[in-house]
Order: structure tokens, then sequence, then C-alpha cells
């Protein structure tokens, strides 16, 4: 470690390649500063090519030729076998003052081994956003830490617009940054032409939408699962069907509190269960029952009983659900 205890050692790693590589870029960006790239940044396993870690190994344990510091990037560190992974710990453990290593996820799983090598002497960078806030903290950081200067309007809009497609996000600042310069100001009206389509979203947009009784978000939430997230219909059914299960489960549980019904959804997050908990208890035992319906009629028809389009099937059942809130309880028989 440096004088300084800054890290020599680094593995960027999560489930979205895209943004691993958009996480991998920024750091490596960092790493460089002002230096010139090709002086200084050395790639082993890029383009598919064979990852020789015996290589990359030399060259951490090489002092820089031209330069006061090398940054060797490993990609698709996934490939390292755990026999090879033995041979880069001393490099992890004990890197020369001018050596940066970066060891990218993706092509398997890193080693353990190195992992918990990289994790004790190093940084562990996870390329996850999560959701909710997390995911709009995350958005508002690369935002805010990039090479444009996003007003709060901008950065709203950014992130509605992709949703979850956040990989994205690299791409639509390359662009504003050639067509108007590092660090400009960047408002709604400067962002908007960059922005193309719209992304895909999580399914608790659309359930969300639905149980809020908003016909036209919960169609809009629809479609963008469908299209920009390349979603089958059996598989957004799923997510209603999933939905209103949680709810019938619960349904006639007065006194549960939320960890409880956390443990009979068998779910980790009491907020899961609150939400089902909370709209089930505004719709009532019948008009789930009308959703249960619904979702089994609309299963037959996108298997093809009355030849509808899916998607048509899913925007009809979709509405219906949304205006449950509205409707009169079924009648008891």
């Amino acid at each position: 470690m440096s004088a300084t205890n800054e890290p020599h050692v680094f593995l960027v790693r999560g489930d979205a390649p895209a943004l691993v590589a958009q996480e991998a870029r920024a750091l490596i960006d960092r790493l460089v500063a002002e230096r010139e790239p090709s002086f200084v940044v050395e790639e082993h396993g890029s383009s598919g090519e064979e990852l020789d870690v015996r290589a990359v190994v030399d060259a951490c344990l090489t002092p820089p030729f031209l330069g006061d510091r090398r940054v060797v990037v490993v990609r698709d560190a996934g490939r390292i076998g755990a026999t090879e992974a033995a041979g880069l710990l001393a490099a992890v453990h004990e890197p020369l003052e001018s050596t940066f290593l970066v060891l990218v996820g993706g092509g398997g799983t890193v080693p353990q081994a190195l992992v918990k090598a990289v994790g004790a002497k190093g940084e562990l960078l996870e390329a996850n956003p999560g959701t909710g806030r997390d995911r709009t903290s995350w958005m508002s950081a690369h935002l805010r830490d990039g090479r444009l200067k996003f007003d709060a309007p901008a950065r709203a809009r950014l992130q509605s617009h992709l949703g979850d497609d956040l990989g994205r996000v690299a791409g639509i600042v390359d662009s504003l940054v050639s067509a108007y310069g590092p660090g400009a100001s960047i408002s709604v009206e400067e962002l908007e032409p960059f922005l193309g389509s719209a992304g895909s979203v999580p399914p608790w947009e659309l359930t969300d939408a639905v149980d809020g009784g908003s016909i036209p978000t919960a169609l809009a939430a629809l479609r963008r699962m469908l299209d920009a997230g390349g979603r089958h219909p059996t598989e957004v059914l799923g997510v209603l069907h999933r939905h209103y299960a949680n709810m019938l489960r619960l349904d006639g549980l007065a006194e549960t509190d939320q960890a409880e019904a956390a443990r009979i959804l068998g779910v980790r997050s009491p907020f899961v269960a609150k939400k089902a908990m909370e709209q089930g208890r505004r719709l009532g035992s019948e008009r789930i029952a009308q959703a249960v319906k619904l979702m089994a009629d609309a299963d037959l028809d996108v298997k093809g009983r009355t030849g509808l389009p899916p998607d048509l099937v899913l925007e009809v059942l979709v509405a219906r659900l949304s205006r449950l809130l509205r409707a009169r309880p079924m009648a008891r028989r």
C-alpha cells in the first residue's frame, strides 16, 4: 500500500455488464487523471482475447517504462482460474507503488480467494444501483460526479426516461459532452434531444401504477416492460399474479404485522409485505377474487383462446385491474 493509503488494486463487479463497464471506465479515468492513457494503461483480456495471467503478474511487478505509474486492466476477470489466481495474490498483497491493478468482472465467477484479497488490501466496487431510493441516489451521484452539470429537473427526467436501462447513462453523457463540451450545464431542454427511446421499468412500477388506479400510467409502464424491457407477456402475467397472490395469502389476517406478513409470504422485505397488506385491505376479499379471475382469463387468452394479440390482452387486463378500486365488489351469491 502506498504512503497515502491509496488502494492499488480494485475489483469492479455487478450483474449488468454495461454498468460494470461504465464503473470500470470511470475508475480508470480517475487513475489515469491527466496522463496520456497510451503510456499508462495496459489492457489484458479485452476484445475476447486469451487471458494470460502470467503476463498480468509480470505487468504488475514491472515498474513503468514511461511515466510515473502503470494501470493494469484485466477484462472478464471471471476467466481467471483458482490456480492462476494464486499467482496474482503477490501483486495484490504487495503492489508496487507505481502499479494499479483493475480487475473487471465478467466471463464467470472471480475466485473467492482473489475477491477476499482485494477486499482486504484494495477496494471492491459494486456496480449495482439497487432499487427505489438507492437507485435515485446512485443516479444522482453518477451525474453529480461526472463531466457535466445536470440540474435537478434534468436528473429526474433522465432517471424517469431510462428506468432500468441505466447502462445507457454513459452513452448519453458522451453525446452531451460532444455537443456542449465538458463542464456544461444541462437542463431538460438540452437533454431532451439526446434521450432516444424510453427504457424499461422495474416490475414494481407497473404494480404501483395498477394499485394507484392510474390507467394511463399503468399502460405506459406495461409498454416499457414489453418494448424496451423485452419481457414476454407470460412473464408480465407472472409479475401481476405474484402481486395479487400475496394479497390473497394475507387476506383476512387483520392482526398480522409487517414482520409476520413477510414470513408468511416468504419475502425478506417487510416493505413488500406492508404494500401487499395495505392494498389487499383497500381492495377487500371480493375484488381480490375479481383480480384473480381476470388474470386467469387473461392467461388463457394469451395462450390463444381468443386469437387476440397477447399485448392487447395485457393492455385490457391492466386497465381492468387499475379500475378495481373504483369498481363495486362482486355481488355475493
